[in-house]
């Protein structure tokens, strides 16, 4: 009897912790499987965040190249852009003294011809891709005829002509002067500096160049560029304007009979020296170049100095409050196109590209600078940077300066440098064949 109520009694106890314990079991297994169930998801989220703390630091502590990693635009800031002209400058300086560096690092590359596309990135999406070096590069100059509207001197070393001649669908007016003598000639396109356009006329600031290189066997042509004379008006930005007009003259040298289309050299004064370093940076086609008093290569130094062109601003001649003459905008510009202009003034990148000293590793003309050291209009500095930036490139240069002489140079100061041009041309520009 004992053994049957131990027997009974253990399989109380049993029942009991059974009951005691079934609630516990299960309420185990059913909170255990979601949590064995997230393990793995835990660790592999774990995982990721590791990875993309590693990735991010790492990524923060590499130097970003400035040549591939353009900033995103998401809208075109373009309130008071002059303000950081200044700062630009030094930017644009930096990007150009890196550029150099890396130049003299390598082999000097073999300059393109005109129709070839640069090695370096350019612009393409970008309204203002096309007025930049890289672009006006890419770009076609087919030119046309040259037409005689008038005679206008006739004297015993030269004749003077009135002429007209196409550019982008305008018609740019200027002065061709041809020695007397049996042609072909070879011939030196005169670019003018800036001059106030109400006082501006055909073979201003060329005019006492052409007599004398005439007398010694030149052909030459001043164009008067788009908006100046009676030449048609048409957007000019960065001066590309002048530039396009200039290798269009050139293309279009054929359609006269006295000229010898092989044997092209420039000169330009100031606004018309800055014009040509872009020509020659642009077109091998130009055998020799003078520079007399060039604005900076640098176009951030342009803008900074003489500020930005604006609206109209061309028919104020720059009286306008920060509107720059030598720019041409008009007043039916298209307003895409004028707010890409306004957030370029303010975008390092693009001045740098449209700016000829970062470029003279293609230039296959011979140069010479000639400057005043007493010169307030384009500084010294401006000239000695060129000077040194042709030198870094291995290219053929002189320098001249002229003590007291400020922008335009008076008196045996005036015939010395004439005197050295004609020699500089006469060397590279006489027909050895």
């Amino acid at each position: 009897m004992k053994k049957e109520e131990r027997a009974e009694n253990r399989k109380s106890r049993l029942g009991r912790r059974a009951k005691e314990w079934f609630p516990v079991f299960f309420g185990g297994v059913f909170l255990g499987i979601p949590v064995l169930c997230a393990l793995p998801l835990m660790t592999l989220l774990i995982i990721g965040v590791c990875v993309n703390v590693y990735w991010a630091w790492g990524l923060s502590s590499q130097p970003v190249n400035v040549d591939q990693a353009a900033p995103a635009r998401t809208e075109v800031a373009i309130a008071e852009p002059m303000a950081t002209l200044a700062a630009l400058t030094t930017k644009v300086a930096e990007l150009s003294q890196a550029a150099a560096s890396s130049h003299a690092a390598t082999s000097t590359p073999s300059p393109p011809s005109i129709s070839e596309t640069p090695s370096i990135p350019v612009l393409v999406s970008h309204p203002m891709a096309e007025y930049t070096i890289e672009g006006l590069r890419r770009r076609a100059y087919p030119g046309g005829t040259i037409q005689v509207r008038s005679v206008l001197t006739v004297t015993n070393s030269f004749t003077r002509y009135y002429i007209d001649y196409p550019s982008d669908e305008l018609t740019i007016t200027g002065v061709m002067q041809v020695p007397h003598g049996e042609g072909p000639f070879p011939v030196i396109i005169l670019n003018h500096g800036y001059v106030p356009r109400d006082e501006y006329w055909s073979g201003a600031d060329t005019w006492n160049a052409a007599q004398y290189l005439n007398r010694n066997g030149y052909l030459t042509i001043a164009p008067d560029f788009r908006s100046w004379g009676e030449s048609d008006v048409a957007n000019s930005f960065f001066s590309t304007g002048q530039v396009i007009d200039t290798l269009n003259l050139i293309s279009s040298l054929s359609s006269i009979s006295e000229a010898d289309p092989e044997r092209v050299g420039m000169w330009g004064h100031s606004m018309g020296g800055g014009v040509t370093t872009k020509a020659i940076t642009v077109d091998p086609r130009i055998k020799a170049a003078v520079l007399y008093a060039p604005v900076s290569a640098n176009d951030a130094e342009v803008l900074s100095r003489w500020g930005a062109g604006c609206k109209g601003g061309y028919q104020s001649d720059g009286s306008a409050e920060e509107c720059a003459g030598a720019e041409v905008l008009t007043n039916d510009i298209d307003e895409h196109v004028h707010l890409a202009y306004r957030s370029a003034l303010s975008d390092p990148q693009i001045l740098y590209q449209v700016s000829p000293i970062n470029y003279f590793d293609w230039v296959v003309t011979p140069v010479q600078i000639h400057i005043g050291t007493a010169d307030t209009t384009t500084p010294p500095e401006w000239s000695d940077a060129i000077y040194r930036a042709f030198q870094a490139a291995g290219k053929e240069i002189e320098h001249y300066s002229y003590a007291e002489q400020g922008h335009t140079f008076e008196g045996e100061h005036w015939r010395l440098f004439m005197e050295r041009v004609e020699q500089f041309f006469d060397y590279h520009l006489t027909d050895t064949s």
